[in-house]
């Protein structure tokens, strides 16, 4: 797990760009299997989903970042 966290910790755009690019795939793969929808707002749907999806891993990654920098604070007392 250590090498994961360590991975993303290096490469956060990569990382970001590869969750969107899936989230893309999938939600086209879904929507195409589950309703009849033309391909063009498939592709919107699909966009949508994905920035939803990053907008949250995004926040995610702010909130451990922000907490992480403050439990190496030193304490003042």
């Amino acid at each position: 797990m250590e090498a994961i966290q360590s991975w993303v910790s290096e490469h956060k755009l990569a990382s970001i760009g590869g969750l969107w690019a899936s989230a893309i795939g999938a939600s086209l793969a879904y929507s195409r299997a589950k309703s009849p929808l033309k391909p063009s707002l498939r592709l919107i749907h699909a966009r949508m989903h994905a920035q939803a999806l990053t907008l949250a891993v995004l926040s995610g990654a702010a909130a451990y970042h922000y907490y992480e920098q403050r439990s190496n604070e030193p304490r003042r007392d």
